[in-house]
């Protein structure tokens, strides 16, 4: 494992770790303790050291696995979760430093840590980034011990670049991948003056850039590939980071006469041929995923000719669709 410094906060994280959107469960299927167990010491067993949440995983669920695993483990495991998207409805006006205050204390019990490393407002609606009172919060939870770092995830570029105005802003979360390109042209430069760590989420767009989806893939009620491809529970951004299948598919056979049957790790090289990403979080519902995502850290970089080739794939089917909307 290859490891990059996450920012502002001076650790040195794996460039390859752990989202845990649908560790053991999540997307609709039921959660499982056991797998999600495997998951996770499976990730820390190769050289995984820091691993993302969030409170609303299968409703606390993923937190209190993460926090197991990691009080299971001798080495050091940077946790990260976020907070936020439980006020309902999810308005700026929901957000105050009390509710959030209670946020992160839920945290703290749900994980069993005595200190988070790393909490992140979880896409909050972009008024929020404008209120200093919310960041003051996090200063003096930071001076509490109930933190030892703050970062944001957010949706668009704009509020990234609001964001780091905060002197107590460490990392920012972005989704960023072959078909969501914008963070490298605007954002990565931004990042890198104000030594921002960037958590690069979504990497594999929904699972659409493993190449395994195709049109006549059906997803189960419950999960987001199915009811969010508008945008009808939040941001459609995070569902096939927003790319109608329509132009997903054309581009995703142009890739694999690029890349063949290795996409999937292909795109999370891609994703490492940026030296702003401090870390990329893949996630997984099955441990043979999680070693799948490992292995393209040890792929030889890209060439030249195959990063202007995923250019012009993105420039032909993509860039009209998403380009203009984070």
């Amino acid at each position: 494992m290859n490891y990059r410094r996450l920012g502002k906060t001076g650790w040195n994280v794996s460039e390859v770790s752990l989202g845990t959107w649908q560790v053991g469960g999540g997307w609709g299927k039921p959660f499982h303790p056991q797998t999600a167990s495997e998951i996770l010491h499976g990730a820390f067993d190769r050289g995984v050291n820091f691993v993302d949440t969030a409170d609303v995983y299968d409703a606390g669920l993923s937190e209190a696995a993460v926090g197991k695993a990691v009080r299971e483990r001798s080495e050091k495991i940077y946790v990260a979760t976020k907070c936020g998207r439980r006020i309902q409805p999810h308005t700026n006006e929901g957000y105050t430093p009390e509710i959030l205050r209670k946020f992160v204390e839920d945290s703290l019990k749900n994980t069993g840590l005595e200190r988070l490393d790393l909490i992140q407002l979880h896409c909050p609606p972009t008024p929020v980034y404008l209120r200093e009172e919310i960041f003051g919060l996090f200063e003096d939870l930071q001076k509490e011990g109930k933190i030892a770092a703050m970062g944001v995830s957010v949706e668009k570029i704009n509020e990234a670049m609001t964001a780091m105005k905060y002197d107590i802003v460490s990392t920012v979360q972005i989704i960023f991948n072959m078909f969501r390109q914008r963070p490298s042209e605007v954002f990565f430069k931004h990042a890198q003056v104000n030594d921002i760590g960037v958590i690069v989420r979504v990497p594999l767009a929904s699972g659409l850039l493993t190449g395994r989806i195709t049109p006549e893939t059906t997803f189960g009620q419950e999960d987001h590939r199915n009811f969010n491809r508008e945008g009808a529970a939040f941001d459609k951004g995070e569902t096939f980071s927003g790319v109608p299948l329509e132009k997903a598919f054309p581009a995703i056979e142009k890739l694999k006469e690029v890349f063949g049957n290795n996409l999937a790790a292909s795109a999370l090289r891609w994703v490492l041929m940026f030296k702003e990403v401090s870390t990329v979080i893949p996630g997984a519902s099955r441990l043979d995923q999680v070693i799948q995502n490992l292995a393209a850290a040890e792929l030889p970089e890209l060439s030249t000719k195959q990063m202007e080739l995923v250019e012009e794939i993105y420039d032909s089917y993509i860039r009209t669709a998403v380009h203009h909307l984070w």
